[in-house]
């Protein structure tokens, strides 16, 4: 077994040990949604103030507005019940380091983990890599604050996606830990009348 399969199995065995929170209803007692990015900096139960049950989390890399992403915000409202959605990005951004055509190289050249230093992204070790990466749109961010824009947009616009569901923008600074909000991001999202 390993040192972090050991470690996550003993970790829940103690969180386990006194749960209590088995009879919380499935919809979101809060009645809010949050996509933001998998970054393991990010604490959205704390950033957001959130305990079990009170709203939905969607992490992807970046935060961004991917059709999975999407999927998963109309099951929260369709089938859930939420009422309000926020699109979160974050300051220091993994997504902000490359291209596509950066990542579509690495991954043609190798499939094991790359490195970064000061002159950019390298591969690490030898091939075989695949040419599979040339079929995915990798999402990459070239500005934050535009990225959370173009997300809320495609969102809003989205046709399975009703109007009265307001849809903020915010960035999630790093340093400080404190949400700033992109104005053009929420004005997009405003729930239409």
């Amino acid at each position: 077994m390993s040192q972090t399969l050991e470690e996550v199995l003993n970790a829940n065995a103690a969180y386990a040990a006194d749960f209590d929170k088995g009879d919380l209803p499935m919809p979101p007692g809060r009645h809010f949604a949050i996509l933001t990015c998998m970054d393991a900096r990010l604490d959205p139960a704390k950033y957001a103030g959130l305990a079990e049950g009170d709203a939905h989390v969607i992490r992807n890399a970046g935060g961004r507005a991917s059709d999975d992403a999407i999927r998963s915000l109309v099951i929260s409202y369709k089938l859930l019940g939420t009422r309000e959605w926020f699109v979160i990005h974050h300051t220091d951004c993994g997504m902000e380091t490359f291209t596509d055509e950066i990542m579509r190289g690495l991954l043609a050249s190798s499939l094991k983990t790359a490195s970064v230093d000061a002159s950019g992204w390298h591969d690490s070790g030898e091939g075989p890599g695949s040419t599979e990466g040339n079929y995915v749109d990798w999402l990459t961010i070239k500005d934050n604050a535009q990225s959370v824009v173009e997300d809320v947009r495609r969102i809003r616009r989205h046709p399975l996606v009703p109007g009265e569901i307001p849809i903020y923008g915010y960035i999630y600074d790093v340093r400080t830990g404190k949400l700033v909000e992109v104005p053009d991001a929420t004005r997009i999202g405003a729930a239409l009348p």
